[in-house]
């Protein structure tokens, strides 16, 4: 029987025991909401073999949180001064780091030699495919992407200065994931197919070749978060202490109960003992720095409710409201509306305001009355995992909320 962290609809509910019928363990955590087949927040163990839209199109989607050596007060001696100085900070964000589909802005010193480039994985794309695709992520390496995809500066509890980022492998992660689910319904690559189960065994052909693209998609996420991070404290004129670094939509090959399982997570973070993660709220709340609870601090409850997770949490606060639902349906080419949503910027504005954030972006779909309240959602995950740092948000920079991306989800 699946553990089921917090509360949740009949829908993601229905979503969760449909995946859980094929699998040999499931749960969900307490951020959870209807997703493509497998619920956003799900966690489904398989006996080798891994599902293609359980790991998700934005393959290796995840968040990263650099700690700087910087102090709120290295921002300015009055509030004044300190507001003057994020302005600027999120001007310089919003003018080097590149939102949307392409590299466009002024930063353009991305590493898009990475030797991942040349890894044998790209092989088991089809040739016809292949030279495009490699094009493509040169081109988007390092860039954020649009929809919940962000760049945030952050004050913890010591006002101490944190940069986090929250994106995935763009396109190249994308393609992968759709060709790989037309491939394991008997179509050509590039196919468009209904998003249904595919389980791939990892002992076939079909298995291992996404396998191993999967991890090169997770080479391509990490190196683009951590270089859009460090650019950023470049940027701020700090300087790196901590890294904590983490992808949510992915497999892992890991060992529970002695037994050898490929563990999709869906929207969900790893949070083994002592393991470190940044969970993000919205762009009028506040983040958190955590750790999986270490053994020597958990009683059994815990320790059962931790292998029950699989060794999992939440990775934000979770939507309670859709895309549509909140901001409406516009036109893509003219703007115009087709039907009115349950937030106006007046709305998004005046809490942003309230909280003091520098808000560059971002549209009414990524308002703060779309999603939970993180710490109910974290209360609601028991004591399998430990707050370590409360991030402050000061600055949010996200993509203009018409900039169109289709690799924002």
């Amino acid at each position: 029987m699946a553990r089921i962290f917090g509360q949740h609809d009949e829908a993601t509910i229905a979503q969760l025991k449909n995946v859980e019928a094929h699998a040999a363990r499931a749960a969900l955590m307490a951020d959870g909401h209807v997703g493509y087949v497998m619920p956003i927040g799900g966690v489904a163990a398989y006996d080798d073999q891994v599902s293609v839209v359980g790991v998700g199109f934005d393959i290796a989607c995840g968040n990263a949180a650099i700690r700087t050596d910087l102090k709120l007060s290295d921002f300015g001696a009055t509030p004044e001064d300190t507001g003057r100085t994020l302005n600027r900070l999120a001007d310089a964000i919003q003018a080097q780091i590149s939102f949307g589909i392409g590299r466009k802005n002024l930063a353009d010193d991305a590493p898009v030699d990475d030797p991942l480039f040349d890894s044998p994985a790209w092989n088991a794309i089809p040739q016809s495919h292949r030279a495009e695709l490699h094009k493509k992520a040169r081109e988007q390496l390092g860039t954020v992407g649009s929809g919940n995809h962000y760049v945030d500066v952050f004050a913890d509890e010591n006002d101490t200065i944190w940069v986090g980022v929250h994106f995935g492998s763009r396109g190249f992660g994308h393609t992968v994931a759709s060709g790989f689910l037309a491939l394991g319904q008997n179509k050509p690559w590039g196919t468009r197919v209904p998003e249904t189960e595919v389980l791939l065994p990892l002992s076939n052909p079909l298995g291992h070749d996404y396998w191993e693209l999967m991890q090169l998609a997770g080479e391509y996420a990490y190196a683009g978060r951590e270089w859009v991070a460090r650019k950023v404290v470049q940027i701020l004129g700090g300087r790196e202490i901590e890294l904590v670094h983490n992808h949510h939509n992915f497999a892992w090959r890991e060992n529970h109960d002695g037994r050898e399982l490929i563990v999709v997570r869906k929207g969900a973070t790893p949070a083994f003992p002592g393991q470190k993660s940044f969970i993000g709220g919205s762009m009028g709340d506040d983040a958190v720095i955590v750790q999986g609870t270490p053994l020597d601090h958990a009683d059994q409850q815990t320790r059962e409710l931790q292998r029950e997770s699989l060794y999992s949490t939440v990775h934000g606060a979770g939507r309670i409201m859709s895309r549509t639902v909140a901001a409406g349906k516009r036109k893509r080419h003219s703007g115009k509306i087709i039907k009115p949503g349950l937030i106006s910027r007046e709305m998004m504005d005046s809490w942003v305001r309230a909280k003091g954030v520098v808000l560059r972006g971002g549209g009414l779909d990524e308002s703060p009355h779309v999603y939970r309240r993180l710490p109910e959602v974290l209360a609601a995950q028991g004591h399998t995992i430990e707050v370590l740092h409360t991030l402050r948000p000061l600055i949010v920079v996200m993509a203009g909320a018409n900039e169109f991306d289709p690799y924002k989800d």
